[in-house]
């Protein structure tokens, strides 16, 4: 497959990603509202300035992978395809990581004036939908989308791990933008749930901006002092 991209000019190329961040992005709102029509809660129609962003931001992401891409190709970015138990090891090193990075970002925004400037667009909805998951200020998506090409570019991690850790990623984007809790509460208590970003976990976070800045799970929150359950 990366042969095959290899190949590729690189307007071929962007129209290849971009096919694939739509794609990605319509499996996850079907998961997400699947899950909403399971659970029997009616499911409030996005609003045409959702769709809108929503398709921006999968146009920077487009840029963001195709970046990605072009980094590998000249060596910046290093990965290797061994198919052995170290892919669960370097998707678990990943996902932390990632989840440290990503809480320190977060709590940064929060606590300086980007907040004020950018991150309270994602905040007009106190009680998100699916497709909120996607609805980010164009220069908070540039930024998460840097943050992740830096920590990749750090680290040589397996491919089949990084593939495993963005299947992850968007899963727990859209359980924490479902605006419901679908886990039982005695699930949620036992671990390694209690130390799962849940659904309700981010939810707080919409409903009260000064907790729950985690986005996988719950350590750094309450390591900090910021959690709220």
């Amino acid at each position: 497959m990366l042969r095959f991209l290899s190949a590729q000019p690189p307007f071929s190329l962007l129209g290849i990603f971009l096919a694939e961040n739509l794609l990605v992005t319509a499996m996850a709102l079907a998961f997400g509202y699947l899950v909403l029509k399971l659970n029997r809660k009616s499911v409030k129609a996005a609003s045409r300035n959702e769709v809108l962003i929503c398709l921006l931001t999968n146009l920077i992401n487009t840029a963001i992978t195709y970046a990605g891409f072009w980094l590998w190709q000249h060596g910046y970015i290093a990965m290797n395809f061994a198919i052995n138990w170290f892919i669960l090891v370097d998707f678990v090193a990943l996902f932390m990581l990632m989840d440290l990075a990503m809480f320190s970002f977060h709590y940064g925004i929060h606590h300086s004036i980007i907040y004020k400037a950018i991150h309270r667009f994602h905040h007009h909805y106190a009680d998100p939908i699916p497709i909120d998951l996607f609805v980010l200020h164009p220069i908070e998506t540039v930024g998460f989308g840097s943050l992740w090409l830096i920590i990749i570019a750090m680290f040589n991690f397996n491919f089949y791990a990084i593939l495993v850790y963005l299947t992850v990623n968007v899963f727990f984007g859209i359980m924490g933008h479902l605006g419901i809790e679908p886990i039982p509460a005695a699930i949620r208590k036992a671990i390694p749930f209690r130390y799962l970003g849940t659904s309700s976990f981010h939810h707080n976070h919409h409903l009260n901006i000064h907790y729950n800045y985690g986005f996988y799970t719950t350590i750094w929150d309450k390591l900090f002092k910021t959690y709220k359950g």
